[in-house]
């Protein structure tokens, strides 16, 4: 794995290590509850013919009055990865460290529109606290901004579209990144969820990169929601394999009624 991959993958978490629908890269435009708090925690993998790389994410969220959400983003992170020496034979590095430390803000700006689409705006700061020697981050402050748009499909499921520019680094490592997600409640405690989503590095001759990801969430109870979801590249230089396991945990005193069915 070369480091522009490693930066191209940190552009496309920006948006969703501070807060995002977990387990899905792909956020939905609904913020935490005014008064509320969301925390979030899980475990990653990413495999492919010559790096295994672990995530494990920790973020918090606290919901603003009128449609705002502030989040906080850290963890740690590990990789196996496999060089090929001169003399044609292999061998193996093992880096660790701490992953870079994000800031989000979140603004539902619309709640519907004529179509029903709520939509959102989500602005990412990225701090450089990954260790850019060992290649675990760009070692630059990365900067994202991201348009989101949630439409409830009936009482059972709901659309999610983004569409996202990220500053990485230098111009010739901005990456532009969209994709779709879509959720659908199985039983009152169980929902399907899955994503097709795509980026772009913006220097020259780089291809689009298309992923996918598949899982469930289940709700323990209210307050707590457990997930998780696998997934692999469709086309370009994506790993092989990718696998999340994770909670997210609800809590503080909303001052706005229960989101409605369909919002996250």
């Amino acid at each position: 794995m070369t480091k522009h991959t490693l930066m191209a993958a940190a552009a496309l978490c920006l948006a969703c290590d501070a807060m995002a629908g977990r387990p899905l890269t792909i956020d939905d435009a609904d913020p935490v509850e005014a008064g509320g708090f969301e925390i979030e925690a899980g475990a990653a993998y990413e495999h492919d013919r010559d790096c295994d790389h672990w995530d494990f994410p920790v973020g918090l969220a606290f919901g603003m009055i009128g449609g705002g959400e502030i989040g906080i983003g850290f963890g740690g992170q590990f990789e196996e990865r496999t060089r090929v020496l001169e003399n044609c034979t292999e061998e193996k590095e093992r880096v660790d460290g701490i992953g870079d430390l994000t800031l989000s803000f979140k603004w539902r700006f619309i709640e519907s529109c004529p179509l029903g689409v709520r939509h959102a705006l989500a602005p990412t700061v990225k701090f450089p606290t990954a260790d850019e020697g060992k290649e675990l981050g760009s070692g630059r402050t990365d900067y994202d901004f991201a348009w989101i748009a949630s439409r409830s499909l009936g009482d059972r499921a709901s659309v999610h579209m983004n569409v996202g520019y990220s500053w990485i680094g230098g111009p010739d490592d901005d990456v532009i990144r969209w994709g779709a997600a879509l959720d659908f409640q199985i039983l009152d405690a169980l929902q399907w969820v899955g994503e097709v989503f795509a980026e772009k590095q913006l220097s020259e001759g780089s291809d689009a990169v298309w992923r996918y990801n598949t899982g469930f969430r289940w709700s323990a109870d209210d307050s707590l929601t457990l997930d998780m979801a696998a997934g692999s590249g469709i086309s370009g230089d994506e790993p092989d394999i990718a696998a999340t396991l994770g909670l997210t945990w609800a809590f503080g005193f909303p001052t706005e009624g229960k989101k409605e069915q369909g919002e996250e």
